[in-house]
Order: C-alpha cells, then structure tokens, then sequence
C-alpha cells in the first residue's frame, strides 16, 4: 500500500500540471474605441446650474446623429473639426439680449482629442459663430 500512493499521487498530479501548463493566460476583453470624427455636443441654455440641457452625438464618417449633420461635418472639415476656426456667417445681425447660452463639444477629429466649451450671449450669437454644429432641436 505504501509503494501506490506515491504513483497514485503522480498519476493524479500529472495531468492537473498538463492543463496548467496549457492554458492560455487570462487577458482582458479589448477595449473598443470608436475611430473616425465625432463629437459629443451639449447645449445648456440659462444659467449653467440651472439650465436647460439637450445634447447629441455627432458622427461624420458617414454624417449622421444629428438634424444638419452633412452641414455641421462640412464646417468642421473645413475648420479642421476646430470649432473655434469655423468662420463666422457673414451678414449675421443678432439682438442684445442677454440669454446666455452655454456650449459644449469633446470627441475626436482626424485622431486628435477635441475639447471645446464657450458661453455665447443668446442663441443667434452662438448660432453666428458656430454654424450648424450646435444647432440642435429644441
């Protein structure tokens, strides 16, 4: 009895080593990153603590998530998904009301991060500076 539990031990101990030996080492599931250009937007109108907030999510390969998508990807093109280089419409003539209106974007453009924030003083002033990018439903 003394001569089968050492080989009834290397017998058990034999394939338990064979199944370490061949497992594949645990990884992570990968982490999935959205490519191409797009861009999350906010809209917060009001006092920024109390505001009224609406946002969407802009894609532009293809142009889609957005009401004038095709229109907001072709100014930021244009831009080089700089919203702050994005021309300002000509001719445009905006009240001086005071309705501040607060804007933000942060996503992607041809690889680089894109972070933008800027409090406009009305709607029509954001609207002139920005084009179509921020011009979301109401």
């Amino acid at each position: 009895m003394t001569k089968t539990l050492p080989v009834l031990r290397g017998v058990l101990l034999v394939p338990f080593l064979l199944l370490l030996a061949g497992a594949p080492p645990a990884r992570a599931a990968p982490h999935e990153e959205r490519s191409g250009n797009w861009l999350r937007l906010g809209v917060t109108r009001g006092d920024a603590r109390s505001g009224d907030t609406r946002g969407v999510l802009l894609f532009c390969d293809p142009p889609q998530g957005h009401g004038r998508a095709a229109e907001a990807c072709e100014q930021l093109r244009s831009a080089g998904g700089d919203i702050g280089r994005i021309p300002p419409r000509s001719g445009a003539v905006c009240p001086m009301i005071y309705a501040p209106v607060t804007v933000s974007a942060y996503g992607a453009w041809d690889g680089l991060r894109v972070d933008y924030t800027r409090t406009f003083s009305n709607s029509c002033a954001m609207g002139a500076e920005t084009g179509a990018v921020f011009d979301l439903p109401s």
